[in-house]
């Protein structure tokens, strides 16, 4: 299911300036090789064990090429896969398929490295009942395409850009004068909107964190790089612990900083509501899935 932020019309934009960008003036490979009255089929292939994303993106992507193509799919965005798994299939004129082969796997290799990323963390703090967030740091044009991969990984969306929620962070602070002049300033404009927005803040150290649980404006405090790796690979996580306390359950708690895979479940183990991660997204390993024409198929010449 395609998210209430996916807008479609940018969407299908966005599909039209890729296809621009690759295509140019024309397939000269394929329009030189392969006759434009073959038919093909092509199966989508698992290299590597992951997670799905990007399957509607695809049908899009194809529709937008050539609506007679047809998509099969064997499996539905957000299932795991392992090496060797057949997707789905693509069906129609072969240079067509050829013609949407690179953006398609581009939008499903890029969404499935995001959602797998993504369920590996879930999983990894599901003892924990730990919300696993993501974050702002995406690729320009692509932040609604690597937020929906993040939720079919089994992850959460935080704010999708600047105007859906109030995060005031360390130069937000020192810039208006202080914590509580912050808290203050945004508590008031919440007030004028109707509590139109959510408000979380950042805090970095101890005295922070007492003076935001002491103010009572805020919903979240974002504990930011609390967690620190030791020389022996280990996670201290004892200010992270210190810090849970200290709010003690009177708002949500919210950890960044040094989240990878081998920390996630140490810091999820201090008590947090929730981890955020710009990994997720900034740092993405692209899965590998392969599409593959297979002459045997060609029914018609």
């Amino acid at each position: 299911m395609i998210p209430d932020y996916v807008n479609i019309d940018d969407l299908m934009d966005l599909i039209d300036l890729a296809l621009r960008e690759d295509v140019g003036t024309g397939d000269v490979t394929s329009n030189s090789t392969i006759d434009s009255r073959t038919k093909a089929k092509a199966i989508f292939t698992a290299k590597e064990p992951g997670v799905v994303a990007g399957l509607e993106l695809a049908d899009l992507v194809f529709e937008s090429v050539d609506s007679r193509l047809s998509t099969e799919w064997f499996v539905t965005d957000g299932d795991p896969v392992s090496v060797g798994d057949e997707l789905g299939t693509v069906e129609g004129n072969a240079r067509s398929i050829l013609l949407a082969e690179r953006l398609v796997l581009n939008f499903m290799q890029r969404m499935g490295g995001i959602a797998s990323a993504t369920r590996k963390m879930v999983e990894r703090v599901k003892p924990y009942g730990t919300q696993i967030l993501d974050t702002r740091k995406t690729a320009p044009g692509l932040r609604s395409l690597d937020k929906w991969a993040v939720l079919l990984g089994g992850g959460s969306n935080h704010r999708l850009g600047l105007y859906d929620m109030v995060l005031i962070k360390d130069n937000h602070i020192a810039a208006c004068g202080g914590v509580e002049s912050a808290l203050t300033a945004a508590s008031d404009i919440r007030k004028k909107r109707r509590g139109e927005y959510a408000i979380e803040i950042e805090a970095k150290h101890l005295d922070q964190v007492r003076d935001i649980v002491a103010t009572g404006l805020a919903d979240v405090i974002m504990l930011d790089n609390m967690v620190t790796i030791q020389a022996d690979g280990s996670v201290d996580t004892s200010r992270l612990d210190d810090a849970v306390k200290l709010v003690g359950g009177q708002l949500r708690t919210e950890a960044s900083g040094n989240v990878t895979l081998d920390t996630v479940g140490a810091i999820a183990s201090t008590g947090v509501d929730a981890i955020s991660s710009g990994s997720l997204t900034h740092s993405v390993r692209a899965l590998d899935i392969s599409l593959n024409v297979h002459l045997r198929d060609l029914n018609e010449a």
